[in-house]
This record gives C-alpha cells, sequence and structure tokens, in this order.
C-alpha cells in the first residue's frame, strides 16, 4: 500500500539471529545472591512471575531491536521525510507485522501499540529520550551510558527505567542529533553542544573521554515561560520583593543574576524582562538562545562553535561588539563567562543602561569577584582599584538565585552595589531568604525577610514615577 516508503530493491528484511541469552542479560547487571535468596525465600509465590516478566521484557527488548534493523533494511529513508506522520506509522505497522508473523511471535494490543511507537521514535525521533522529551514534567535528562538514565522532576534527580540496548544504539542516536545541526563528535572530536530543534540544549561527551559510556545531558526548552506571578505564587520571592524589581528593571538599573547550574537564572532573567517597556530596543546574545522575551522590537543572536577544521567561530564577545553598533537601548547576555565581560561593563557605563546579564557565583560579593576574575582572564593589564571602580559604576544590583537541598528554587538575596570605599565595592543587602529549620521530610523551612535598609535609588525610583512604600524595607517578624 505504501510502496513508495520501500526500497524497491528488498523485498522483505533478511531473518537476524537472535542474540544469546547471556547477551541479553548484559544490559542489566545481575542482583547480589543474597537478595536473590531473600526474594526467593519470602516471597516463593510471586518470583515465578516477576522472573518471567523479566523475561519476557527483555525478549521484547531484543525483538524490538530486529524490528528496527528490519526497518532500516526495508524502509526508502530518503522518501519517509516526504511522509506524513499518520502514513509513516502504518507502513511502519505493515513491515512489523510482517516481521513479527515470520517469526511466530504473538504480541497483545497493548504491546504492539507499544512497540509500533517505539519503532516510530526510532525512525524519526530520538528514540528512548522521546518519551522523556514528552514529558513536561521533566526538565533535565542525564545520560550516563546507556543504561542508565537519570531525569529532574520537581528539582530532584531519580533513575528511569528508560535505557538503551547498548553503547552503538545510544551512540546512533547522539549522532543523529549533531548531525542535524551540521556537527560531528567521534574520537577526534570526543564532545559536542548543539540545541534540539525544539530549542532544548544537548551536550555530549563520547569515548574515550567517556570511560563508561557516552555521557549526554539534555536542558529541556520550556515553551511556556514562567512569568512574575507564577514565580511568586511558586514561592520563589516575595510581592514586596517583585514590586522592587520592577522599579529596578523600569528604572534601567543594570542588573546582574548570580546563582549556580540549575539554580533558574535564566529563568529569573526572562521574568525580569517582562518589565522592560515594549517601546524599548533590546538585543539579546546568548550560546543556546533560551530567552523568550514578549517585547515587539527584539533582536536575537547566538554564538557558534568552530566547524570541523576549527574555523567560523562567532564568540559572544564577537556579538557583544556587534551589538553595540546597532542602536540597542538594552543589551542581555544569557551568560558571561569570559573575555566578553569587558564589553559588557563598558557597554552598561556608555548608555546602554539596563541591561542585564548571568553569572555563575554562590553569593553577591562572590559574584563581584568572579567579574574581577573575568576582566583577569581577559588578559588586560589594569590596577586592582581601577578594575573595581569600573565594576562599582557599571554594576547597579545582584539578584541571588539558589537551589536549595529541597530542590526548591529561591530568590535568595537582592544586593545593591552603592559605589567604592576606599578599594573596597560597598554593597547592602535589600532583601534575603531566612532559612529556619528542615522538615521531617527534608523541606526548608523558611521566610523572605528585608534587613531593614532603605534602597539607594529611592529617589530614583521616585523621580521615574515609581513611588515604593517604605514599609516594603521593614524586617519580618513572625509572630
Amino acid at each position: 500500500m505504501f510502496s513508495r516508503y520501500k526500497k524497491p530493491q528488498v523485498k522483505t528484511a533478511a531473518p537476524v539471529k537472535e542474540a544469546a541469552p547471556a547477551h541479553s542479560t548484559e544490559a542489566e547487571p545481575p542482583k547480589p545472591t543474597a537478595m536473590r535468596r531473600k526474594q526467593v525465600s519470602s516471597m516463593p509465590a510471586r518470583s515465578a512471575p516477576a522472573d518471567k516478566e523479566k523475561k519476557r521484557k527483555e525478549r521484547l527488548g531484543e525483538v524490538k531491536l530486529e524490528l528496527h534493523r528490519a526497518l532500516l533494511d526495508n524502509l526508502n529513508l530518503a522518501a519517509i521525510d516526504q511522509a506524513s506522520e499518520a502514513e509513516l506509522r502504518e507502513e511502519i505497522s505493515e513491515i512489523a507485522s510482517e516481521a513479527l508473523q515470520e517469526k511466530g511471535i504473538v504480541l497483545n494490543r497493548d504491546e504492539r501499540r507499544a512497540m509500533i511507537a517505539d519503532l516510530y521514535d526510532e525512525v524519526k525521533g530520538l528514540g528512548p529520550l522521546e518519551t522523556l522529551l514528552k514529558d513536561d514534567t521533566v526538565s533535565d535528562i542525564l545520560v550516563n551510558g546507556p543504561h542508565q538514565i537519570f531525569v529532574e522532576q520537581n528539582g530532584k534527580l531519580s533513575l528511569s527505567d528508560v535505557t538503551f540496548k547498548d553503547e552503538k544504539h545510544l551512540m546512533r542516536i547522539i549522532d543523529k542529533i549533531v548531525s542535524a545541526v551540521g556537527r560531528r563528535v567521534d574520537e577526534s572530536n570526543p564532545y559536542v553542544d548543539a540545541r534540539l530543534s525544539d530549542g532544548s540544549r544537548f551536550n555530549a561527551m563520547v569515548p574515550p573521554i567517556a570511560i563508561d559510556g557516552s555521557l549526554v545531558s539534555i536542558r529541556k526548552f520550556k515553551k511556556d515561560k514562567l512569568g512574575i506571578d507564577d514565580l511568586v505564587k511558586f514561592g520563589a520571592f516575595t510581592e514586596e520583593m517583585a514590586v522592587y524589581l520592577q522599579a529596578a528593571v523600569a528604572t534601567r538599573l543594570n542588573i546582574i543574576v548570580s546563582g549556580g547550574t540549575g539554580s533558574g537564572k535564566t529563568t529569573t532573567l526572562n521574568a525580569l524582562s517582562s518589565f522592560i517597556d515594549d517601546s524599548e530596543r533590546i538585543l539579546t546574545i546568548e550560546d543556546t538562545a533560551e530567552l523568550q522575551l514578549q517585547q515587539t522590537h527584539v533582536g536575537r543572536m547566538e554564538s557558534r562553535p568552530p566547524n570541523v577544521e576549527g574555523k567560523g567561530a562567532v564568540t559572544p564577545r564577537d556579538c557583544l561588539k556587534n551589538a553595540l553598533r546597532m542602536r540597542p537601548d538594552r543589551i542581555i547576555v544569557g551568560e558571561t563567562r569570559g573575555e566578553e565581560v569587558i564589553d559588557m561593563l563598558q557597554a552598561m557605563n556608555t548608555g546602554h543602561d539596563g541591561s542585564m546579564t548571568t553569572i555563575h557565583a554562590n553569593s553577591a560579593r562572590d559574584g563581584v569577584a568572579r567579574l574581577e576574575n573575568m576582566i583577569a582572564m581577559a588578559g588586560i593589564e589594569m590596577p586592582l582599584k581601577a578594575m573595581r571602580s569600573q565594576i562599582s559604576s557599571a554594576v547597579n544590583l545582584i539578584v541571588q538565585a539558589s537551589r536549595l537541598q529541597d530542590g526548591s528554587r529561591r530568590m535568595t538575596s537582592i544586593t545593591e552595589i552603592t559605589g567604592m570605599e576606599g578599594d573596597v565595592i560597598s554593597m547592602q543587602e535589600i532583601f534575603r531568604f531566612q532559612r529556619v529549620g528542615l522538615t521531617p521530610e527534608n523541606k526548608i523551612i523558611g521566610h523572605f525577610t528585608a534587613t531593614g535598609v532603605r534602597s539607594a535609588y529611592s529617589e530614583r525610583f521616585r523621580m521615574w514615577g515609581y513611588d515604593i512604600p517604605p514599609s516594603i524595607y521593614e524586617p519580618f517578624r513572625p509572630e
């Protein structure tokens, strides 16, 4: 019926020899003998069905691998790109039915439906990863070799039941991803950073650098960005802090969002950008495009790594230098991590007020030290006092984001930079998250509070029409 998707020179797939029983058990390491004895002695009636179910799953995995090989032999891979999903699923179903009939394998309706879905994902999608990518509750996918895939849900990592058949299966999916963006990964180039079609960040490192099998990390792209109201509702910060941040962004203070990996820096930056007026021209610079600005006048740029020949790289600094010539009102750099910090600070100091970026640091004071280190790494000889003077005049506000031990993400500190006192940058904390204790379920107990220090930019806020009541600076006093 769909013969145009089949290779004309091949009628049926050659039968594939069944894998030896020893090979089928390599995917899952054997349980300790003591554990097996305990299960047999305590639950003798359930051991046989459990063992039978395990063998059936292993057999289904082997069957799926054989059917995938049959599909590769039968499908015209050049023609299926033009096929609709319904047509391709029907063609896969027909080829799979023929192969199952030849092998004498009988599957029930649910097993057959799951098998067809898995085979479709192998042909058109990313194989076992496809189900995790479609799961909206999963924010990160971390692959440690073919048999161990961890996922992050609600800030907590857990081992999933999804696996690859072997290292070759995992490498085939990695090659499929990187080849789609014109990259390659092999022994001579063992690591790669790319972006999936939906915007998710993809990073992979393959053997021999990865010792126990290829390492893959996928930071999923959120289709629905979280706004300020959502973050307040989730407890990331309070309504009073949101009022203060709105005034800070609207009055064009230069803001740095600081935090560790996975602490929610990009989410916070996205939320802060919602306070920017729609009439302003904004240019964004990122390694991997993640920002989702809702303003009308937005120009997006993405840096590019070198090609296979080591040429054609476009660094964030190159993008930033060019952005300064494009008449921006604000510049937003997704993450500052190198020599582009010089151009970022100069942009903040030379008529691009209201610019924002993120850095990796554990506190506001550490963030300032990191800026100093990045300036030194850029190879610019500058006295320490001059360096700190540049930072203090460019940066107005440091927002600290943290992922706490229970997986929750909080805005743990909002700190203003007020100038220089001698050779030291003077700072004052306006809001902080105060930890009180821990519940038996390991949930953080705490509350947000103002420090009692009035903002140094209060007059600026008032002049711009943001008359913030003094009460928001009063410390929280629990009953």
